[in-house]
């Protein structure tokens, strides 16, 4: 019965991840229909909206890494039952942008305006391609797996889980971590960059540059040698192009 419990709360975790994933997108382009918007929010003087924002982005960043590290995952599975561990990190992660989301307090001001028409369909086309190459990405090293549903199939069936194989499907090739590519392109393609916006987009391109060191220890600890090749190969974030 316990198989079947789990099967369905890593359902629901997933449904909740991804309602809280399509808010985060309209979230991002300010889209005015929803409640919160990075424009759109509790106002609060620019100094207190920039200590609280930073608040949220570093709460989600310490959430993202330190659940995600193996030695915070061989303590919390004495707790957590591993087939459920995932999505239980999954939900986590959906609570805390929830927050984030919730809470975001606008800061007023322009970066950057683009009035002209064709570089604004431009701008927006490439925020689109941003989140396309995010979800693109998870499919590509095994999306289920990632959201935590593959692990309670398994389960369910009684199968255990293969080893871990260092793949490098279509975007990998290209770059070591195209999903955070796509989070950076999403963030930063905006036509209107008010401060805010610009706070939010540097803010989480700074936790991925520091997520990405911690996770590339966890893969040369998995993968050794075959990792280090291929970090030496392919560019973090940007194809590595080689001068002849």
């Amino acid at each position: 019965m316990s198989r079947f419990i789990f099967l369905l709360l890593a359902a629901i975790i997933y449904l909740i991840f991804f309602a809280t994933f399509l808010y985060m997108i309209g979230f991002v382009a300010g889209l005015p229909v929803l409640p919160t918007s990075v424009e759109k929010g509790i106002a609060a003087p620019p100094i207190a909206a920039l200590a609280i924002d930073l608040a949220l982005i570093a709460l989600f960043g310490l959430q993202h890494s330190v659940m995600a590290r193996p030695g915070f995952k061989a303590v919390w599975t004495r707790i957590v039952p591993r087939p459920i561990e995932r999505s239980i990190y999954v939900l986590a992660a959906s609570l805390v942008l929830m927050l984030m989301l919730a809470e975001w307090r606008p800061i007023a001001g322009t970066v950057w305006q683009v009035d002209a028409p064709a570089a604004r369909i431009a701008l927006w086309g490439l925020f689109g391609a941003g989140w396309g190459i995010v979800l693109l990405s998870t499919f590509l090293i095994n999306h289920f797996e990632l959201f935590g549903l593959s692990q309670v199939v398994r389960n369910l069936r009684n199968h255990r889980p293969a080893a871990p194989v260092l793949r490098m499907p279509f975007l990998y090739k290209l770059v070591r971590h195209p999903l955070y590519s796509g989070f950076v392109i999403a963030f930063w393609a905006t036509p209107t960059m008010s401060y805010g916006h610009a706070l939010l987009a540097a803010g989480m391109t700074v936790y991925m540059l520091i997520a990405i060191q911690y996770e590339e220890r966890d893969l040369i600890d998995t993968f050794g040698g075959d990792y280090v090749a291929y970090r030496q190969r392919v560019g973090m974030l940007t194809p590595k192009f080689r001068v002849r």
